[in-house]
């Protein structure tokens, strides 16, 4: 029975998925910040940013970056109800994103591999955030247990 996401078999190395877009807002960033304790100049002191930094704007935490770019790979249904666990990522950020940027996710099916039990296996993803301007702000490598469709 199909459930909608996409399963380990149908993962074949090469095969690109997109996601939609997402604009970060200053309510996102606000509430990540304050939620979680980001409170560094850079990401709440407009006049120290522009003052002491190259930038010219707050920038938002990479790790919101990755949050949004995860809720996307989400949303795009490739993992509903497929998806089983989240198994490690290597992460680098390449530009900095700033509230008002919009994002979204290109996500490669890097590698895969079964596992020695038979409804699941392992998938590596290279995943690319993008921006408005379609520059890549972050890539990361990310592997997650995806479940087979074999009965």
């Amino acid at each position: 029975m199909k459930t909608g996401g996409v399963y380990f078999e149908e993962f074949l190395p090469g095969k690109v998925f997109h996601t939609d877009r997402r604009t970060i807002t200053e309510a996102d960033h606000v509430n990540f910040a304050t939620s979680y304790g980001f409170f560094e100049p850079l990401f709440m002191d407009r006049a120290y940013v522009e003052e002491l930094t190259p930038y010219k704007a707050r920038v938002v935490p990479g790790v919101l970056t990755f949050s949004v770019a995860e809720g996307l790979t989400i949303l795009s249904g490739i993992l509903h109800a497929t998806g089983i666990a989240f198994l490690g990522v290597e992460l680098n950020v390449l530009k900095p994103v700033f509230i008002g940027d919009t994002i979204r996710v290109e996500i490669e099916v890097a590698d895969k591999r079964e596992t020695h039990k038979p409804d699941r296996g392992i998938v590596t993803f290279a995943q690319r955030v993008l921006n408005q301007a379609n520059l890549a702000v972050m890539e990361y490598r990310i592997k997650r247990m995806i479940r087979s469709g074999r009965p």
